[in-house]
Parts: C-alpha cells; structure tokens; sequence
C-alpha cells in the first residue's frame, strides 16, 4: 500500500528532515499517489501512499490525531478494519477519515500495544507517541510486510527499504558474516533480526518495538503459531469444511477491503484459480484476472495458458495474458535487482517484475495464491523430509540446505569462513515447543520464516516497485492457523495441499485440480545458457567482485564451467545466487546504476536454449 520511514533522535537534537527526504525520494514507487513528511519533538516521519481504501485526502499520512497527540506512518492493510471502527466508535472514539489507518491510531490509544492482536492484515506501521515520548513500531504476524531500521548512539531509523535506509546515510554496509551464511544457504532468506548489511536490521514478523527518546528498546512477540493437535479429535471431513470456511471468509475479506477494482494473478495453478473460483462463488463478476509467458527454450512449453484460459473462461473473467521474450527478461535482470530491499535468488524474479508492471497498467490490488504449498504441504521435499532417517536437523538439511557448511566455506572469502551460523538456526527453531510431528515442526518454520523472506519479501518488493498491492488470502492468520493444526497426514495426501483440492473439486475445474505441480516456468534463466550466462559472467569476472572478496576465485570458476553440473538439493543454480547476491551489492554497497546490458548479451539471451528442466 505504501512506503514508510522516519527517525528519532536519541541526543535531544532535532530530527534530520533531509534524511527523511532522501529516505522517501526511494520510496517513491512504493507509494505513487501522495507524499507527505510530519516533525515534532525529536522525531520525523515521511510518507508515500498508494491509495486503496479511503481515497480522500483524509486518510492521507503522515496522519495526525491532535487530540490523543498521536503521529502514525502506515504500510499494508487492515482487513477487518469496519468491525474494529464499529467496535471504537462504541467506545466514544469519534473518527474523521473513513479508512484503515486511523483505525490503527485509535485502537492503538484504545488497546496499547496489544491493539496488534486485534488486527486481521497486513501491515507494518510507526506510531509517535507524544505523550509517553516513544515510539512504537510493528510488523504483522507472517512479516508480509517489511520494517527495516538501523540505529546507532544518536538516532534510530526505520523505513520500508533498505535503499531508504543507506539513501540517509550512517549506515555500515559491510557484508554481515552471519546474513551470508543464511543467504546462501536458505536461497536468500536471511531471518530477522539480520540483513546481509551490518549495519541495518529487521522487525522480525509478529512482533512490536518501543523504542524511548533515551534509546531503550523493548521487544514483544504478540503472535506464536500453535502446531500441535488439538484437544478435540476432528475427522477429515471437519478439517476440509473447516478449511473451506476459513479461505472463504478470507478470500471475501481481502478482496472487499479496497475502494478500487481487485484483480487476480492467475497461473493456471491450483491456489490461483481457487481464488478465481471463490471469488466468483460469491458474487463477484468479471474478475480482472492475468497470466504470464515465456518464449520456448529447447522445446519447453513456457507459458501455463492451457490452464489459465480454462479457469478464466468457466468464470468469465477480464483476462490478460502477457508473453515475455527473452530479450525483456534480460534487460529487466539489472532492474529487477535494483528493486530488491535484500538480494533474492529465484529464477522468476525478472518474470514477476515484469508482470508487476502489465499488472499495474489495469489495477492497484491483486489477489496471489502465495503461500498454500508452505500452509498446506504442497511441496515435493516435504515427504522426502518425513522418509529421511535422522534428528530434526538432519532430515531437513539433507532436502533443503543449498549448501553444506564444507562447501560454504569452500565459497567463500577467508574473511567469512565463521561458524555454522544455518545449522544453529534451524535446529533451534525445529526445538521449540508448540508442534506435535517432525513435519508440523518443519511447516511452522517454512510459514513463518523462510516462506517471510523468500516469496513474500519478492511478492512485496517486486510489487510495490510498480505500486501494486499484493494481497495473499491463503495467507489470513485464522486459516494459517487452522492448516497448523491440521495432522500432515492429511495435507501431504494426494501429493500435497488435499484439503484445498478438496475444497476446488466441484468449484473449479479437474484438470486444474490434478496437474503436477510446476513452478514458475522461465526456462531461459533455469537453464543458465545464451546471455543470461554471459550476464552471470560479467558480474562475477568484473572487478567489483574480485576486490570485495565475498567468493573464492576457484570456486567462482568451478561453477562458471559447469553452471548446470552444480545444482542444490531441490534444483536451484548456486552460480545465480552468487551473481544475483554480487550485483546486489554492487548497487546497493558500490552505487552503481541498474543501467542496460550489451546488445551482445541479449542477442545471446534470445538464442538461448534448454533442455528441458525446471527448477525453483
């Protein structure tokens, strides 16, 4: 919905108003509609809305609330914000905007800091309290949206972007030992509180932050996610219709919640058009729905409009489709990484990007399928995790570690050849109580750690980079939780995610129902040939790289000769996750421009071919 930033002054001196600036001219395409800055005291907040719900400018920011001397910056949206109205306005509040955020303000001068637990959405929001002289800061319970700060002897920052962040300045951009250890090897996801900068650090989901003129901080996590059964048995039958009343309600809730049209990402895929389905099941018409696709390479289908075109026509939906060359995809890599708040290392990222901006010609919302093969099972390494002998930590790093810590070291410059920071992590979130199985262990930390900072950080950035709202209803907390609780027995039937295919049979068509399960399909960059290759190249050859040390040469070279011989336990290209990591910081750290590949390199990429793989 927006971009947010600000800061505090921690030595009694007047905030830095440019700082704030330069914070918001970053998030510029985050929030395209209005911008606005507020001071008072000690802190300074900065604005940029893309307006969805309340389109006036009452509900633009930052919102001031004279009265309760209240300032609140504010990024997401807040689902059952009606009922939360109705629910203040009988406790005497009296409102002068019409939409989310000053719900937010007066629940949090109704309800403190547990105003977060009343909440259903996604937000990530600063709130200057006046009265008490702190300030207090949130991210929602799946971390759907981002909340970044840094903060040193005289100052705490925070904003929606790292980019902000650098942009004012003060900031230690050397590469963090620990982050770069989780980056490669967790394809990119680096949990919070660590970014790969050391200087620049993350809300982590479901928590809240005060933070006191004096510099004192005190963290609350309002939200733990229950995986164990519960008291009371439930048949199968119970779960799907519980299931089934879950998605509905949230499907309805998210696609309600905007005063502009709502559309729908449709892959062709299960969870997509089970949204469609619902959505028209419930009333809705014409439907702006959209679909992606991609030249052919090596005789690979690219393109998944086989089933797109059948769901959009049993429901008659407004339906685009958009085919990419390769040329596009090429040309976008730079700028799709320029985009990035963290380096990310999936294959489709130029794909998305690029979808994001035909997306953002037509609508402001979008409903995406996100999320249903971490909630639900729907992932081919979770049965070979449950047959792995072993400890927790075994079983899982067998089927998901991109790299063993022998061969990170072996990756890596000298500098960073620490501990075995991944191994640590994981096997201590596997411990934590609350779970029943090894497998319920293992989706509660998919849900609510690598599923933040892998798909939803790229649906987010590459989003809002267009200024388009990404919504992810299957991703509502209620039916989170319900799938938690759910035996994994149950969700693993079937080849996974059952009791939504139990919920679709009937409502959307079989052949969607029953297709394998595919990924994204973008060959060109899958199969590491032809430009993109040459593109990989160059980054990790040029002289940026070689003098910051991140990557031992020989390693480098040994992936260079043989991109497609070195591939990790679930099909991802390590010699893309150096390059995309590389580039990143050669943008972010060594400010260079995205700027344009050769012609050379992308007449390359048009020839490229492949043989047929598809990886995530």
């Amino acid at each position: 919905m927006c971009g947010i930033c600000g800061e505090m002054r921690l030595d009694g001196a007047d905030p830095d108003l440019g700082a704030v600036a330069r914070m918001m001219v970053t998030l510029k395409r985050r929030g395209p509609d209005h911008d606005g800055a507020h001071a008072d005291g000690p802190v300074a907040f900065g604005h940029r809305r893309l307006a969805i719900i309340d389109l006036s400018e009452g509900s633009d920011q930052p919102m001031v609330d004279s009265e309760l001397k209240l300032c609140l910056v504010f990024n997401g949206t807040i689902y059952n914000f009606r009922e939360l109205r109705s629910e203040l306005t009988k406790l005497g509040y009296r409102f002068f905007s019409s939409g989310d955020t000053e719900v937010i303000l007066k629940a949090y001068h109704a309800w403190g800091e547990h105003c977060v637990e009343h909440m259903n959405g996604m937000f990530a929001f600063a709130i200057w309290d006046a009265h008490r002289r702190e300030l207090f800061l949130a991210r929602d319970r799946l971390g759907i949206k981002p909340l970044y700060y840094s903060v040193d002897p005289v100052r705490f920052r925070f904003a929606s972007s790292t980019q902000a962040l650098i942009a004012a300045g003060d900031v230690d951009t050397g590469v963090d030992a620990t982050a770069l250890h989780f980056q490669l090897t967790l394809h990119g996801v680096v949990p919070a509180p660590y970014t790969i900068l050391k200087g620049i650090r993350k809300l982590a989901p479901a928590t809240t932050v005060r933070v006191g003129v004096d510099g004192r901080r005190q963290e609350r996590r309002y939200w733990v996610l229950d995986a164990s059964r519960p008291a009371v048995e439930r048949s199968d039958a119970e779960w799907i219709e519980l299931t089934r009343a879950a998605l509905g309600r949230a499907v309805q809730r998210q696609f309600s919640a905007a005063d502009t049209p709502v559309g729908v990402l449709l892959s062709g895929g299960l969870d997509s058009s089970l949204l469609v389905g619902l959505l028209n099941a419930a009333g809705a018409e014409k439907i702006p729905t959209f679909s992606i696709g991609f030249e052919e390479s090596g005789g690979e289908r690219a393109d998944e409009f086989e089933y797109s075109d059948v769901v959009a026509g049993r429901f008659r939906t407004d339906h685009h489709r958009f085919l990419l060359t390769n040329e596009e995809l090429l040309r976008a890599l730079p700028d799709t990484i320029a985009a990035m708040a963290e380096p990310m290392v999936s294959q489709d990222v130029a794909a998305f990007y690029l979808l994001a901006q035909r997306v953002a010609r037509d609508v402001k919302v979008v409903l995406s399928g996100q999320g249903a093969d971490e909630a639900f099972g729907g992932y081919y390494w979770y049965p070979r995790m449950q047959a792995e002998p072993g400890g927790d930590l075994e079983r899982f790093r067998a089927h998901y570690f991109d790299r063993s810590h022998a061969e990170f070291r072996a990756a890596v410059g000298p500098a960073y050849r620490g501990p075995d920071y991944t191994s640590a992590y994981v096997e201590q979130r596997l411990a934590e109580p609350g779970a029943s199985e090894f497998l319920d262990r293992v989706l509660r930390l998919d849900v609510t750690t690598l599923l933040v900072d892998d798909p939803l950080k790229r649906v987010d950035n590459l989003t809002m980079a267009w200024g388009l709202e990404a919504r992810v209803p299957l991703l509502d907390c209620e039916l989170v939780e319900l799938a938690a609780q759910m035996p994994p027995g149950l969700k693993l039937r079937d080849g996974g995610k059952f009791p939504l295919k139990a919920v679709a049979r009937g409502l959307i068509p079989d052949a969607v129902i029953d297709r394998p399960k595919g990924y994204f399909p973008m060959p060109a960059l899958t199969t590491l040939r032809g430009g993109f290759l040459d593109f990989m190249r160059d980054t990790l050859d040029s002289a940026a790289c070689r003098q910051r040390g991140l990557f031992d040469r020989a390693y480098v070279e040994r992936l260079l000769k043989a991109p497609e011989a070195n591939l990790t336990p679930i099909g991802g290209a390590p010699l893309r996750h150096l390059a995309f990591l590389e580039l990143w910081l050669q943008q972010n750290v060594d400010g260079v421009a995205p700027g344009q590949m050769d012609a050379t390199a992308i007449s390359g990429a048009a020839r490229a071919d492949s043989p047929g793989r598809r990886r995530p």
